[in-house]
């Protein structure tokens, strides 16, 4: 999409209001808003049973217009809302807001209508937000496009796209509205039957004023495009933070209510906005709280904190959360030290460590402490937590010390007030309000942590991203493969072989004599399983034996193999009886893939064995990726830790990292493999091996 595409829609020149009366409740609200907090375009009202409203003359429809309008705002009842939109398309509008409800999220007839609306859109090429859309705004040009604000949006530096209308500006932007935090623009996307989150991301990302994007998702109607668009705009400068709601069973039972749409495997969201450098964060205050410092801050050079406090106890707490969260805390430098203990205004005694307890006094001397600990090179980031009333009479004083900190430094500085916010004796506004007017505020020590490490995240997700290959899946590979079936061993390691992924030497006897022949030619000990697509698990039936020593001994294996096999099921097809290389020695390792129904091919990596699922030790990546993504993964597991244990600290995972990269590879090409499960894979540093596979088709 050419993101200017919707500049119509955001900044329109003019625009129309269809459906405008003071009869209804949301388009008197979208007239007065705009009238009221100063659109300067040209507004018309569009109304066939009304002369005039709001002493402005009401027009019988599009096509009377004085001009061509940018902007058809549409709320009409929703049997309408198609032939507006079409009537709006004939005369050239380029985009629709349709605030209208009633579509796809409410019954059979509204997702006939919702179609009707989709094939118009693309009939006229009318960029269309909506429907069931509660509005949009965009401060920075001073249009509001909803009813369901109080206030008039000051210009500011955070986009948001929610797929909830209510939250959207009941909540996201009151809220911060009150804690003088601003949005550059808010959209609300609907049913996004045009224009999706996608697109608004990709808007606001295009735009110099907008320095984060949040998004509110309950569930994406192009997954890949939009993890695709996140992951450019991270790698180009723009951190993008989520609210990703469907977590639960209940929760996503009421998502798919509420927009129509699923919101697919939590885990495997969790793996794509990890791979695209997405924050993905727990609530809505969180998503404030973080973007707040995104928009006031650029990323620190590295994660070395400095926190200071008016409380020792507030400065441990704070120095812990650091630690939680990946922050390093050096000590003071030396000189830094002495200087503050030879400060007359501290009472301070003996030494002073990282964190910095400057005790309560110290919030007299502020500038002066703060002057100390930006000169020491140790530290790129701070945080200062002042743990006392925030208005009292004292209070005013220590807001005069934190502004002046601000112009000191142009590394992040974070402030934590945890003191009395209640109004004291003293005039609006109180000492706290006159900080967090001009300078981020926070008042939780968890959150004042949660936003530095969020700055640290970014730059390093960002670094990652650069120059990394679109997240994007190639064309199909023409399949050879049977459908809806689980592949025999020999259909299967021609699959693996096709894209280099390491097997051990294999031969199919199809009777005991072969099988004692092809032990002695392999070499023992070996392993010996069946071979079947109707056995998918082949321990549970007894059709596997692990270190057979000899030639006599592979023959009663066989024969035993064989008749575990009929005993579980008579008619079960035997393709032959595998005897393998025994791997021996190694770390073993699960490698899975299968295909989320929202975001595609998506693999599975951990801990693996008999023992794979009591472990619980697995993460994911949506394919395709890089080998870096797949050393990525292998560092959430506990994989690293029992490889060092078993080859040392400088043996390499190299070789697992190019099976993971490959099997990524294999699914991405092959969507039609439904599942796959490498299990084990033994894991040695020059070589991983997968010792047994099931690859299903669909």
């Amino acid at each position: 999409m050419n993101t200017r595409e919707l500049d119509p829609l955001f900044d329109p020149s003019s625009l129309a209001i269809v459906g405008a009366s003071p009869d209804s409740w949301y388009s008197s609200r979208i007239t007065e808003h705009l009238t009221d907090y100063g659109y300067d375009g040209d507004l018309y009202l569009v109304n066939p049973n009304r002369e005039t409203a709001w002493d402005r003359r009401c027009y019988d429809a599009m096509s009377e217009l004085p001009e061509t309008v940018d902007l058809a705002v549409v709320v009409v009842p929703r049997e309408h809302v198609v032939d507006v939109v079409r009537e709006a398309g004939e005369v050239g509008v380029p985009a629709a807001l349709v605030i209208t409800t009633g579509f796809s999220e409410a019954d059979e007839r509204g997702a006939e209508l919702e179609a009707e609306l989709e094939a118009t859109a693309a009939e006229y090429a009318i960029s269309v937000a909506g429907p069931n859309c509660i509005g949009i705004a965009n401060a920075q040009a001073g249009t509001v496009l909803t009813g369901l604000c109080s206030r008039e949006p000051e210009p500011g530096h955070i986009g948001l796209a929610s797929q909830s209308g209510a939250l959207s500006f009941a909540t996201f932007f009151e809220n911060a509205a009150d804690e003088d935090t601003h949005f550059s623009h808010i959209v609300s996307t609907g049913n996004e039957v045009d224009q999706s989150l996608a697109d608004y991301v990709e808007y606001m990302a295009a735009d110099p004023d907008v320095e984060v994007i949040c998004t509110y998702i309950e569930g994406v109607t192009e997954p890949r495009r939009f993890i695709e668009v996140a992951r450019e705009t991270v790698a180009t400068g723009t951190p993008v933070l989520a609210v990703k709601v469907g977590s639960s069973d209940v929760a996503q039972a009421a998502a798919e209510s509420h927009t129509g749409s699923l919101t697919g495997n939590d885990e495997a969201w969790d793996a794509a906005f990890g791979q695209a450098g997405i924050e993905r964060v727990p609530d809505v205050p969180d998503l404030t709280s973080r973007a707040r410092a995104h928009a006031a801050f650029d990323p620190p050079d590295s994660n070395r904190v400095c926190v200071a406090s008016t409380s020792g106890g507030l400065a441990t707490l704070l120095a812990d959360l650091a630690e939680e969260r990946g922050l390093d805390l050096p000590r003071l430098a030396g000189g830094t030290e002495e200087a503050l203990l030879e400060m007359d205004d501290l009472l301070t005694f003996g030494e002073l460590h990282n964190p910095v307890d400057i005790r309560a006094q110290g919030a007299a001397v502020l500038p002066a402490v703060a002057e100390e600990l930006f000169t020491d090179e140790a530290f790129d980031a701070y945080v200062f937590g002042i743990g006392l009333s925030a208005v009292d009479a004292d209070a005013d004083a220590i807001a005069d010390h934190l502004l002046d900190v601000t112009e000191m430094t142009d590394d992040p500085v974070i402030f934590l007030w945890t003191g009395r916010r209640e109004p004291a004796d003293l005039d609006d506004p109180q000492p706290y309000e006159r900080v967090r007017a001009e300078y981020p505020l926070f008042y939780e020590p968890s959150k004042a942590i949660d936003a530095l490490a969020s700055l640290v995240r970014f730059d390093e997700a960002r670094d990652r991203l650069v120059g990394r290959p679109p997240f994007e899946l190639d064309g199909r590979t023409p399949s050879d493969l049977p459908r809806d079936a689980t592949l025999t061993w020999s259909r299967a390691t021609s699959l693996l072989d096709d894209y280099g992924i390491d097997l051990p030497r294999t031969r199919s006897a199809t009777s005991s004599e072969e099988a004692a022949r092809y032990a002695s030619r392999i070499g023992t000990p070996v392993v010996m399983k069946v071979d079947s697509p109707d056995i998918a698990h082949r321990n549970e039936v007894g059709a596997v034996r692990v270190g057979v020593e000899s030639s006599a001994e592979a023959q009663r294996a066989y024969e035993d193999i064989v008749a575990n096999v009929f005993e579980y099921d008579d008619e079960a097809t035997i393709e032959g009886v595998l005897v393998q290389e025994m791997i021996e020695g190694g770390v073993e390792a699960l490698v899975g893939a299968s295909q989320d129904p929202n975001l595609g091919p998506v693999v599975t990596v951990g801990s693996g064995g008999t023992q794979v699922e009591a472990l619980q030790d697995t993460t994911h990546l949506v394919a395709p990726f890089g080998k870096g993504d797949a050393y990525g993964a292998l560092n959430r597991t506990d994989l690293p830790a029992r490889f060092e244990h078993e080859f040392g600290h400088d043996a390499s995972l190299d070789s697992l990292a190019n099976l993971i990269t490959k099997v990524g590879n294999l699914v991405a090409r092959r969507r039609e493999v439904a599942e796959l499960d490498l299990n084990p894979v033994m894991v040695r540093p020059e070589r991983s091996v997968c010792v047994d596979a099931f690859v299903g088709t669909d």
